[in-house]
């Protein structure tokens, strides 16, 4: 028995071949049906259509990082618990066949820690609905100028809130468009920061009048605190209309999202974010300032 040919329409020619061979190992050593092995090659079809869009044309070059990203992507865009799943499971018997047919020297999804995956993804907001909350704060006066600068480099770099209200101005070089910021453990990353973050700071610098260390300041001179900035975040966002669930990460979450969704290397963004984990991977790879640059330019949506 024969499983149906596959379409070719959306896939490479390699990938279709590789498809069709695994649907009729299906077929023929493992006796499954009809219906089984049509649902088997539409879970596999939108697998392989993504790695397709973003540029992969050898299965060889299939990593586990481009699997967590298409899970992300499959769960963003609203699929079950289950359907992610299922599609896991899907796309784990097909890289294992690859590998018992030396095609692939490994399996790509054997380190993927399926319970994590059942975790419910953070809530982000759309580009659009920053770019929408960004333009919130009235930059003619002094308020509305940190509060924009605020919101600016927040959502530049991928900042916990922690590290937004703990900068000092001394972390900031606005020249070459990087902040030196200190996460959990104290560790410490230089990110870069798009032209609107930079010249968002470049106003509210220019409106103060103390010389105090501290990039942010809230009532009476005194250091902003996470609680007054997301009382801020908050007021912006219902004054914008967004009715999108806010939390203390949205603006982070939302950063990831935009890159990886902009095409950014999942490896990349773990570095900007100054994280060992992103969705569920565990995967750290250092990669070079420049690098850096390059993908935060070629990929964030206000570089």
């Amino acid at each position: 028995m024969r499983a149906a040919a596959t379409e070719n329409t959306s896939v490479p020619r390699q990938f279709a071949e590789a498809l069709q061979a695994f649907l009729d190992s299906l077929a023929v050593e493992r006796g499954l049906s009809a219906n089984t092995i049509v649902a088997y090659r539409r879970d596999l079809r939108d697998h392989l259509a993504f790695l397709a869009a973003r540029g992969l044309r050898d299965l060889a070059r299939a990593d586990e990082s481009q699997l967590i990203v298409y899970l992300g992507r499959l769960r963003r865009s609203g699929a079950s618990p289950a359907t992610v799943m299922r599609k896991l499971s899907a796309v784990r018997g097909f890289y294992r066949h690859l590998v018992r047919e030396e095609r692939l020297a490994a399996d790509p999804t054997a380190n993927l820690p399926s319970a994590q995956l059942r975790r419910r993804l953070p809530d982000v907001l759309s580009v659009e609905e920053v770019a929408k909350l960004i333009a919130q704060p009235d930059v003619k006066t002094p308020r509305g100028l940190r509060d924009r600068a605020m919101l600016e480099l927040v959502y530049a770099a991928g900042l916990r809130v922690s590290e937004l209200v703990g900068l000092a101005r001394g972390d900031l070089n606005l020249d070459l468009g990087l902040v030196r910021c200190v996460g959990k453990g104290s560790k410490e990353r230089v990110v870069p920061v798009g032209r609107p973050a930079i010249e968002a700071v470049k106003a509210y610098l220019t409106s103060r009048r103390d010389a105090a260390p501290p990039l942010f300041l809230g009532n009476k001179g005194r250091p902003l605190t996470r609680v007054a900035f997301w009382r801020i975040v908050g007021r912006y966002a219902r004054q914008a209309g967004i009715r999108a669930h806010i939390s203390p990460h949205t603006f982070r979450h939302s950063f990831a999202t935009h890159m990886l969704d902009g095409g950014a290397d999942l490896r990349a963004i773990q570095e900007l974010l100054g994280h060992a984990s992103i969705a569920t991977t565990q995967i750290y790879t250092h990669v070079s300032t420049d690098r850096l640059r390059e993908v935060y330019q070629a990929c964030h949506p206000r570089a």
